[in-house]
């Protein structure tokens, strides 16, 4: 009986095992969730260089910056994210959501600022649950006062002043809440002049310079931010607590939005499309390399060259979307490699033959007279 039990273990084992493996090759920075499509350090980054909310809304759905790649519809077109402003005293809640349709709209991520007496001000960005899972708070690389909290360290990868990433180490550039006052749009929504900035479109309506492209696939998406965690990690972490105290009250269940279609999406598995073409991610360091050629992309994982007899490369397509698009549909030329110059080849050296030998005639032959 013993040993009958001990073979059902066993066999129970190895079906579990090409699962274990799988999950053993996923990528370090995915998180199997539909906010991978928008990776909240770069949003951050943006964030703090930009000096109105208004720009930063622009700059966030800009096409160029490959910063947006959500699509939480599912109609293989990228979301016009909308940003707004819902002051609590001092401490302004910057939404970032999205009209998934005409009745629904999902929350994203959202930015709190918050200033105190002193005119210091800390900042954090945390993602939508629905979205990124609980507690996804990002914060600058702040020197912090609270010692007596866990996590006032980044995460577990820190060891003073350096963070491992992928096994490297990156180098750690603090901040303070004086500098983070000093941002051009701290200042901004700060100002006496300040109109609180709630973004003027909405479903079906957007602005004129804005049209939705189709999206990447995830590892493609990973593949061009990859180049930046040195920068990403170095200037922003991980935090586990919201700082501000009036989150629950004011934002979370007063004016959160979520909407049951992606609730409904994630449930039934259709968001993990975007995780199956990892072959893509060579074509985002690629792009990387293309649009930042005197910073070239990471050693680690460079652009691999194209073979002469395919010099250029496009990337998969998703599926087809469904019928009833709220979108224009997607005129955009399909993203291609870009081509290695062909290095022109030496002329050939002249082949000098040698002069050919004359030929001699044979004599003529004596004539005999008769």
């Amino acid at each position: 009986m013993k040993k009958s039990g001990l073979l059902l273990l066993s066999a129970f084992f190895l079906l579990l095992l090409p699962e274990i493996k799988a999950q053993g090759k996923q990528e370090p920075e995915s998180l199997g969730l539909p906010g991978d499509n928008l990776n909240l350090y770069a949003v951050l980054k943006i964030f703090q260089e930009s000096e109105t909310l208004e720009a930063f809304e622009k700059k966030l759905n800009d096409k160029e910056a490959n910063i947006n790649n959500l699509d939480l519809d599912g109609d293989d077109n990228i979301d016009y994210i909308m940003v707004t402003d819902e002051v609590d005293g001092d401490v302004h809640n910057i939404i970032l959501k999205v009209a998934v349709n005409g009745s629904e709209t999902q929350d994203v991520a959202v930015f709190t600022v918050e200033r105190d007496k002193d005119n210091q001000v800390q900042i954090q960005v945390t993602g939508d649950e629905e979205l990124y899972g609980k507690d996804y708070i990002i914060e600058p690389n702040f020197i912090s006062n609270d010692k007596g909290l866990p996590g006032n360290t980044p995460n577990p990868g820190y060891t003073g002043k350096t963070v491992t990433f992928e096994g490297e180490p990156v180098a750690i550039n603090l901040t303070t809440t004086v500098v983070i006052a000093s941002w051009p749009i701290v200042r901004y929504v700060y100002a006496p002049s300040y109109v609180y900035w709630h973004s003027p479109w909405h479903w079906g309506f957007y602005p004129p310079w804005w049209r939705p492209w189709r999206p990447f696939y995830w590892h493609q998406y990973y593949g061009y931010h990859y180049n930046w965690y040195h920068y990403y990690y170095g200037h922003y972490r991980r935090y586990p607590y919201h700082r501000y105290n009036r989150w629950n009250d004011y934002y979370y269940h007063g004016r959160r939005s979520r909407s049951i279609t992606v609730y409904n999406r994630y449930q039934n598995g259709l968001y993990k499309q975007t995780y199956s073409h990892p072959e893509t991610r060579k074509e985002g360091v690629a792009l990387y390399n293309k649009k930042h050629p005197d910073n070239p992309g990471r050693p680690s994982r460079p652009a691999p060259k194209p073979t002469p007899t395919n010099p250029a490369v496009t990337r998969p397509i998703r599926p087809a979307p469904t019928p009833g698009n709220k979108l224009p549909p997607n005129n955009n030329k399909p993203v291609t490699r870009p081509t290695q110059p062909v290095q022109p080849k030496p002329a050939p050296k002249p082949i000098v033959k040698p002069a050919p030998r004359p030929t001699p005639k044979p004599a003529p032959k004596p004539t005999i007279k008769q």
